[in-house]
Order: structure tokens, then C-alpha cells, then sequence
């Protein structure tokens, strides 16, 4: 069967193999300096997958890109980055959020830094915005959300620096349909114990009736979003990703784990004492409650499972 090379502007991993055959794959100039990375094109289905998918022809790159921009006049994909004293490593998290595709804006909202996190992203090429206070865990993907210009919202940290090869699957996933296409990452499920967010990402999406989800999670980056899931799980759950998560399923959108970072080894180890708590973790463990209480809030008291034969009244 003859694959059709069409057009796609994303970074992507140069001499891989897929099963069953090679990727074609085009290398051109990104008119960057001499000893850039250039941009790689990869041609992401056949004119036969394409039609089995979507049931009419296949459409080129033009034509999608037509329809993608046809309603708001901005950048394809916006990076958000909130960050917060990362002056050591923000660049390079900018360097690779800018080589993900051409027509992309790059967002880090630096808020209660004391340190050149600012200037860093400045020059890096970063579209900052910054307050002097800070915004509380999350509270940056609110405010980058709500200045983005992009179609596609990419949510990524500033502590780590995710390859750009490694984000450019989630932003083709929506570009293919997906509303929210999240990490295939589960966490470390085979230590004993179990950590309690692990816990309370597998039973958040097993409330939700999406256990195929595994730990799969708003709360983890990379992850990435449609504009139309925007206006539908609000802006403002953003601070609280289980409750945009649940939002999103609930809401009929489209979310599906697309591909694997392993951020947990990635991550920066942070010191702490053994004997003391984990102040992230009970903020995460206390937005998964949020989001329970969100969906017995409108689904009902158990929400929206039955209580199949219990008559409770009768035994008052």
C-alpha cells in the first residue's frame, strides 16, 4: 500500500522505525541559526486511514490548516509554562516548547519569582507574563489559558525539560480529533505502599468509568487541549486539573492517553524529610476530593451510580 506524504510541521524523532516499516520522513530548514535543530515533517496516516477514519477524503495539510484557523485568527499552538524561581532550566524548556511546529506561541507565566526566571524565558524567545505574587499550585495554567491565542493548548512545567520530539504526539492527537489527549503514565504502581496520588488518579478515573485511563491525568504533563474543551470544562477548573478532568469526561469530550513521558523519572528529585508531610501531595489528594464532590454536586448524591435495590427510606 503507497502512503501519501502529506505535510505536518512537528519535531519529531529523526531515523525511529515504526513496525511494519519506516516512517518517511522529510528533514528541512527551520531558518533558525546555523547549529539549530531543524524541523522534521512526517506524513502521520495513509490517504486509506485517512478516508477509514473519517468516512469522506482525505483532506492535505492545507485544508486542515484552513479549517483549524478559520474561526480564530492567532497562532496554531500555545505552550504554557507556569514557572516560579526555574531560572536554571526555563530556557531550555522554552528552546524545546518553540521547536514543536512553526506556528506556535510559548507562555510562561512567571509568578513570585525572586530569581532571572523572567529574563531567562525573555530570551529564550518566551512570551511572559509575570506577578509579582504567587499564583498558588496551578494557578498558572489558569492564567496562561486565559491569554492564549492558540487553537491547541499544550500544558507542560518549567522544571523539566520534555524533549520536543516527546510533546509534539499530544499536539498531532488533538489535530486528529482527541479534545484532551494526556500522559500514558501510570506512576510507580508496583511500590509498596502505593503513593496516595497514584491512588487517587486510578480511582478518579474509575469513578469516572474510564479505568482504561489507568493514572492517566490532568494533574500530570504533559497534556494537551482542544479550544472547544476550553469552553467547555471553563477556564477556571484549570486550578483544579481533577475537576477539569472529570469535567471533560463527563462532558462527552473526547480524552484518551496518547503517549508515554516518564516524568516521574524526569522530575527532579526535591529533597524533604521522611518524618514530614508532603504539602503537594495533600493540595492533589484535596483537588481529587474536589472532584468528586463536583460530580455527586450534579450527578447526585452517589454520582450517578445506582443504589440498585436498597430502599433506604424503609429502614428509617
Amino acid at each position: 500500500m503507497r502512503k501519501q506524504r502529506i505535510k505536518g510541521r512537528f519535531a519529531t524523532k529523526t531515523g525511529n522505525k515504526r513496525s511494519g516499516g519506516t516512517t518517511r520522513r522529510k528533514r528541512l530548514s527551520s531558518g533558525s541559526k546555523k547549529g539549530t535543530k531543524a524541523y522534521v515533517l512526517i506524513a502521520p496516516v495513509t490517504v486509506e486511514e485517512n478516508v477509514q477514519e473519517k468516512g469522506k477524503p482525505a483532506r492535505n495539510d492545507k485544508e486542515t490548516d484552513r479549517q483549524i484557523g478559520e474561526e480564530v485568527h492567532g497562532p496554531l499552538l500555545s505552550v504554557i509554562i507556569p514557572a516560579m524561581n526555574e531560572q536554571r532550566t526555563i530556557a531550555a524548556v522554552v528552546r524545546e516548547c518553540s521547536r514543536i511546529c512553526r506556528d506556535a506561541e510559548v507562555l510562561v507565566v512567571v509568578n513570585g519569582s525572586t530569581d532571572a526566571t523572567a529574563s531567562e524565558a525573555k530570551r529564550a524567545g518566551a512570551r511572559v507574563i509575570q506577578y509579582a505574587e504567587a499564583l498558588g499550585h496551578d494557578g498558572g495554567r489558569r492564567v496562561g489559558a486565559a491569554a492564549a491565542r492558540g487553537q491547541i493548548l499544550l500544558f507542560t512545567d518549567a522544571d523539566i525539560k520534555v524533549p520536543a520530539e516527546q510533546l509534539a504526539p499530544f499536539v498531532q492527537a488533538v489535530l486528529k480529533g482527541v479534545d484532551v489527549a494526556l500522559n500514558d503514565y501510570n506512576g510507580p504502581v508496583t511500590r509498596n505502599p502505593v503513593h496516595p496520588v497514584v491512588e487517587a488518579k486510578h480511582m478518579l478515573n474509575s469513578l469516572l468509568s474510564r479505568s482504561d485511563l489507568g493514572g492517566a491525568s490532568m494533574t500530570a504533563i504533559p497534556h494537551a487541549i482542544s479550544r472547544k474543551t476550553l469552553g467547555i470544562i471553563e477556564t477556571a477548573s484549570l486550578e483544579i486539573p481533577p475537576l477539569a478532568h472529570a469535567k471533560a469526561i463527563l462532558g462527552g469530550l473526547r480524552v484518551q492517553a496518547v503517549h508515554h513521558v516518564p516524568v516521574g523519572r524526569l522530575n527532579a528529585v526535591r529533597s524533604k524529610k521522611r518524618s514530614e508531610a508532603d504539602p503537594l501531595s495533600q493540595v492533589v489528594l484535596q483537588d481529587h476530593l474536589e472532584a468528586i464532590r463536583w460530580m455527586t454536586d450534579t450527578r447526585g448524591a452517589r454520582g450517578g451510580y445506582p443504589d440498585l435495590e436498597r430502599v433506604r427510606s424503609l429502614t428509617r
